[in-house]
């Protein structure tokens, strides 16, 4: 008996960012050893990236999408291995990896992902940061935007990106495709290097939006995970603390303060001790952003008072499938 052979697979890679602004991603986009004639690059200039991603998407013409940020820079092999998941199984409808934080980053960019890294600060999500284990079925825990690809056709049939939502549109996505029974693939080895924020204040709006955007999403989806309410009720058992003086009451915090320490030395035995002392404060500070976020989010949902403006999307065509670099514009 003869099989098929399968065809090659056409990717769209597509990459919003701001008015003017640089995208570095496309320094390493040109070593990419992928067919040329099979892969082009979108650039979608705008101030929402969900409605970036949707226009570039519609626009698009090959049969993956694969969403990168601006500043994702990937490894040369990485189409090769993308297109291996989908061609291997009919039935994976996305495919990415995790986002790393280069070794050329500052001390305080180290220790922000070491924290997102950790199980004390990602938790669940921990994996969207640290390389680990092999190419497996998941769900979007692991999943996150700056690295994630679809199939084209599932993407649209599905409506593509919520454009009430920024951040967590992808999340709202992706359980809407679990539900359906499709298959979801985090592979390590389509890691990008990604750096953190670069202060402690970006760190803050960063959390505290990943925050509001999680509640948001339960207003879209109607789904909540339990975990994602723990930095809530941790922030309103810090405010009861006045009220219950008592020792008993207090245990939990002294319990939280020792995982802080440990985890935070477990960061410095593996990092540094400057890592280590950043950890300690970044910890509580995720916690306490992240669930202040979500509070905001659930309580007032920034689109049911303010309908997102996607304003004017530009799309740029880097790089035509079926034609080389030179076809950019």
């Amino acid at each position: 008996m003869f099989s098929r052979k399968m065809e090659p697979l056409k990717i769209s890679v597509i990459i919003p960012v701001k008015p003017s602004g640089a995208v570095k991603a496309l320094g390493p986009l040109c070593t990419v050893d992928y067919p040329q004639e099979l892969f082009e690059i979108l650039v979608a200039e705008g101030c929402r990236p969900s409605a970036q991603r949707n226009a570039a998407a519609a626009l698009a013409s090959g049969d993956i999408l694969y969403f990168l940020d601006d500043d994702s820079l990937v490894d040369p092999h990485f189409l090769h291995r993308v297109a291996d998941h989908y061609l291997k199984d009919p039935a994976v409808v996305a495919v990415g990896g995790p986002s790393l934080t280069p070794e050329d980053d500052t001390l305080f960019q180290k220790s922000a992902g070491a924290v997102l890294a950790s199980a004390f600060g990602g938790g669940g999500n921990r994996n969207r940061y640290r390389l680990v284990g092999k190419a497996r079925q998941t769900d979007d825990a692991e999943l996150i935007l700056c690295n994630l690809s679809f199939r084209r056709d599932v993407f649209l049939s599905f409506g593509g990106l919520d454009e009430r939502l920024y951040p967590n549109e992808e999340n709202e996505l992706m359980g809407r495709l679990k539900n359906e029974g499709r298959l979801l693939i985090h592979d390590p080895s389509l890691a990008v290097m990604r750096s953190q924020r670069p202060s402690y204040r970006a760190f803050v709006k960063q959390i505290f939006g990943y925050g509001r955007g999680r509640a948001e999403q339960v207003h879209v989806s109607r789904e909540i995970k339990v975990f994602t309410l723990a930095p809530s009720l941790f922030i309103l058992y810090l405010l009861l603390i006045p009220v219950f003086i008592a020792t008993p009451y207090v245990i939990p915090l002294l319990v939280y303060l020792a995982m802080d320490a440990f985890f935070s030395l477990l960061n410095g035995t593996r990092k540094g001790t400057g890592i280590a002392c950043l950890a300690a404060v970044l910890y509580p500070t995720l916690h306490i952003c992240y669930g202040a976020g979500f509070i905001a989010g659930l309580i007032r949902p920034r689109f049911r008072w303010s309908i997102p403006c996607a304003g004017e999307i530009t799309i740029r065509r880097i790089k035509d499938i079926g034609r080389g670099w030179q076809s950019a514009i």
